[in-house]
């Protein structure tokens, strides 16, 4: 059964175009709250949940919204302010919650918005259960008794709370002094988290991308804009620079000559650093994941598996058999034996970890890995457009793959939060993989 609201990552979307409206958000809040809490009680004899944004302007108009809603639906709810996504759901598990919802449109500019949801593990919520959610928002929204309306609090000293889970993943017997590290926050929900996070472990933090207005997260900086990074730590003569999206779900880091390492990279990095202390079963990335982080993997006898794209997705390959390391090329990175879901800092701390043990630097510790390159060309379609009944741009994706044969890969897929086609081709040569993805490309623009 297809999601009517629900995209790979919640419902996201324009603020003021449905779903992201004041009265949607209401009745989600309202539907969340009467599936998510079915037999759940706390303390207060009433389940709570949490609610975190990120940086948006937009953020305090959807915070109410979801507010009434849960409060009519007879839910209490913690207020977190600001806060990275995987805060709300390390926060939701530690402190024993129904749920955790997070205000954000993650990596996208501030007039789009969003809504996604943890469980009580902090994990996100599976298929079914959104299911549940969306039909319950297409039944008429209702209010407990007044004696049964739910309450708001403020959650005092939440990122402090976060700030030591975070040092906590990083092994005690190291530390960062002597590291000079650039931290970008994309103006982000990490402004005032991450750079405390490096600073406290021992590094010299330069911090940018840290003074967020309401409209200008991920605006030229972030995950998503690596450039002012890498300019940054070479202006700075820094030995690393790490680059955060604007839910801090996301990394991207760069060495001391100002190269820009991907997810691909960095978990190349990560599953290297744990097979020097114990075996390692196997990795989990996408249908977007290098051509040579697979083979790396074959190579040092390490399972691999591709997961449909979206780190939830990637989760639950990971889930399935058992493994603990997986991510995309886009930056989300998860270690299930340091947290439940997707983290940019958490992830950051394991790259720096295996750096500090190894006493190498990223280019070092990569130098096996060259990867293949691709190029990627995403194209706005209308809503609703489905490419797979293209016949030119289906016919011409056959005739490039029949071309690449065994040396390359394409793969081209609808956006899960934005209405665009994907284009990708892998290739062994550059010039190759980019001509190809412009031949594919040009059909669909036709």
């Amino acid at each position: 059964m297809a999601r009517k609201y629900f995209g790979t990552d919640g419902v996201r979307g324009l603020v003021g175009v449905a779903p992201i409206t004041p009265d949607f958000v209401m009745r989600l809040g309202y539907a969340a709250g009467k599936v998510l809490a079915k037999g759940a009680k706390s303390t207060s004899g009433r389940p709570v949940v949490l609610i975190g944004k990120d940086t948006r302007i937009s953020g305090y108009m959807l915070e109410a919204a979801l507010e009434a809603g849960f409060s009519a639906a007879g839910v209490d709810v913690m207020l977190a302010g600001p806060m990275p996504t995987p805060a709300i759901a390390y926060l939701t598990r530690a402190l024993r919650l129904q749920a955790g919802v997070v205000i954000s449109a993650s990596h996208n500019p501030f007039q789009d918005n969003g809504i996604k949801f943890f469980s009580e593990h902090g994990t996100k919520l599976p298929d079914a259960v959104e299911l549940e959610i969306e039909e319950a928002i297409d039944q008429p929204m209702g209010c407990v008794p007044s004696d049964k309306l739910g309450r708001a609090t403020r959650l005092r000293d939440a990122q402090g709370r976060y700030i030591e889970f975070c040092k906590g993943t990083f092994p005690n017997e190291l530390d960062l002094r002597g590291l000079k590290i650039v931290v970008d926050s994309a103006h982000g929900a990490a402004y005032n988290i991450a750079p405390h996070v490096f600073h406290e472990l021992g590094a010299e933090v330069v911090s940018i991308g840290a003074q967020p207005d309401g409209f200008n997260i991920n605006a030229g900086v972030g995950a998503t804009a690596p450039k002012a990074l890498s300019e940054a730590v070479v202006a700075n003569k820094a030995d690393l620079g790490i680059a955060l999206d604007g839910d801090a779900d996301r990394l991207i880091m760069v060495d001391a000559e100002g190269r820009i390492y991907n997810g691909d990279e960095l978990l190349y990095v990560m599953v290297r650093d744990r097979m020097a202390t114990g075996p390692v079963a196997g990795a989990v990335g996408t249908l977007m994941t290098n051509m040579a982080l697979e083979v790396a993997f074959k190579q040092m006898g390490i399972g691999f598996a591709r997961a449909k794209v979206g780190d939830r997705y990637v989760l639950e390959v990971m889930k399935e058999r058992g493994w603990l390391l997986g991510g995309e090329g886009s930056g989300h990175l998860l270690a299930l034996d340091k947290h439940t879901t997707g983290d940019g800092i958490v992830s950051a701390l394991q790259v720096l970890s295996a750096l500090k043990r190894e006493n190498k630097s990223l280019a070092e510790c990569c130098a096996e890995l060259q990867l293949y390159p691709q190029t990627l060309i995403n194209k706005k379609v209308p809503a609703g457009f489905d490419w797979t009944k293209d016949q030119a741009l289906v016919a011409e994706k056959e005739a490039v793959e029949r071309e690449l044969g065994d040396s390359g890969r394409v793969l081209i897929r609808a956006s899960g939060t934005e209405p665009l086609v994907r284009v990708m081709v892998e290739a062994k040569e550059a010039e190759v993989a980019e001509s190809m993805a412009r031949r594919i490309a040009d059909k669909l623009a036709a």
